[in-house]
């Protein structure tokens, strides 16, 4: 019953937090002539991925390698099949290619490179490895930057809001909403953790099924709020910079601390992300939007997938 309370009480705290954080990051956004979709890339991703740092950095200190991957691996799906395909359900959006395209792709690099790691080294991902990929993440979030700095955005007729609220207003907003997240997550994720290891289920499992999803609540909350919003470009790009940051990033941290030993049966889990990926971004290349009957194709995908999982 504790558990169960743990869960709703998280995510309540998930839900407002996100609402603010949304609000917020929009603002900051608006004030800096900053791209939305730039603020979805960066300042929420990493906001709503936090969940996913502490579980799997603290996995890989424990040794428990496994998790740490399958919680990344499963999250990645989450949001990009769950997170994307419900809020396409909710409200179809349109893509503005030139601003995600790029981004997709490297998130598709990066899942393609935890794959071949996994293939290539068998065993164990060096931690030289790890800081390559950490490397790369730094790159990334440079190259961020400086596309913001050399495209701000010109005032919009919607912009009167975020005018009323001083920068500094929207940066507390931001921090107390991330910081909702990140405790709404935790509590939320101790409570589901806790109900499946009471129906002892594998290490794996909880990692791709119950952690991942918990960690993945931020994303799935906040790009939900963010589409309901008509910030499109939030919604879409705190998915996919949250799933270059799980990877890059996280699993970077993760293999840097301890080498990270590699379970072959996540080989089946990152190449299902590998292919996910590409199905979404041939949906977003078609119409630049990603439609209803496509959001509805991915929640199946991910239901098939998980069905597949649960019942091996």
């Amino acid at each position: 019953m504790l558990d169960l309370l743990l869960l709703v009480v998280g995510f309540a705290v998930l839900i407002k937090g996100a609402d603010v954080f949304v609000d917020s990051g929009v603002g900051i956004a608006k004030k800096l002539k900053i791209p939305s979709v730039i603020i979805g890339l960066t300042i929420v991703s990493l906001g709503t991925s936090a969940p996913e740092a502490v579980v799997s950095i603290t996995a890989s200190l424990k040794g428990e390698a496994s998790l740490a991957i399958g919680n990344i691996v499963g999250s990645n799906l989450f949001n990009l099949l769950f997170v994307v395909g419900l809020c396409a359900l909710m409200k179809p959006f349109a893509v503005i290619l030139k601003e995600i395209a790029k981004d997709f792709w490297i998130s598709i690099a990066a899942t393609v490179i935890l794959l071949s790691a996994m293939v290539f080294f068998s065993e164990n991902i060096p931690q030289w490895f790890a800081v390559v990929m950490l490397v790369f993440f730094a790159v990334y979030i440079a190259l961020l930057i400086r596309q913001a700095v050399k495209n701000p955005v010109t005032d919009s007729p919607d912009e009167s809001e975020a005018k009323t609220r001083s920068m500094w207003f929207n940066v507390l907003g931001a921090i107390l909403g991330c910081a909702c997240i990140v405790i709404g997550g935790q509590v939320a994720v101790t409570g589901a953790k806790n109900i499946a290891v009471a129906f002892n289920i594998s290490e794996r499992i909880i990692g791709l099924t119950v952690l991942a999803i918990g960690t993945s609540l931020p994303e799935l909350v906040t790009s939900v709020v963010a589409a309901k919003k008509g910030e499109s470009g939030i919604a879409l790009g705190n998915v996919v910079g949250s799933n270059i940051f799980n990877i890059l990033f996280i699993l970077g941290m993760a293999g840097a601390i301890s080498p990270l030993g590699i379970d072959m049966n996540l080989l089946f889990d990152t190449a299902a992300l590998a292919i996910s990926s590409l199905v979404a971004i041939v949906f977003i290349y078609t119409k630049s939007r990603i439609t209803r009957s496509e959001g509805f194709a991915l929640i199946l995908m991910y239901v098939g997938y998980m069905t597949y999982v649960i019942v091996k």
